[in-house]
């Protein structure tokens, strides 16, 4: 494997880590602390809004965002041959 597709690969990689760990950021931290007071006047389950993203939310999130990077990451070491077969 060449220094290129390696750096290609990597570069690939990191964004798409930069993008997923930024959508955690904001619902973990923003919807979670920043707005949790304006996300309070609704109402999810019986429970405040900004209560959930700080309990709940931001857990289910990272746990989808987990699925979503196994999937991107196998579409990637597809993509650059990187595959198990």
């Amino acid at each position: 494997m060449n220094k290129l597709k390696e750096k290609k690969y990597w570069k690939k990689n990191l964004k798409y880590l930069t993008i997923l760990l930024s959508i955690w950021f904001f619902v973990s931290f923003v919807f979670g602390i920043l707005l949790v007071d304006q996300l309070n006047n609704l109402r999810m389950g019986g429970f405040k809004l900004g209560f959930w993203f700080a309990q709940q939310g931001s857990i289910y999130v990272f746990v989808i965002l987990i699925f979503v990077y196994i999937k991107l990451m196998n579409k990637l070491d597809k993509e650059f041959g990187f595959n198990e077969k």
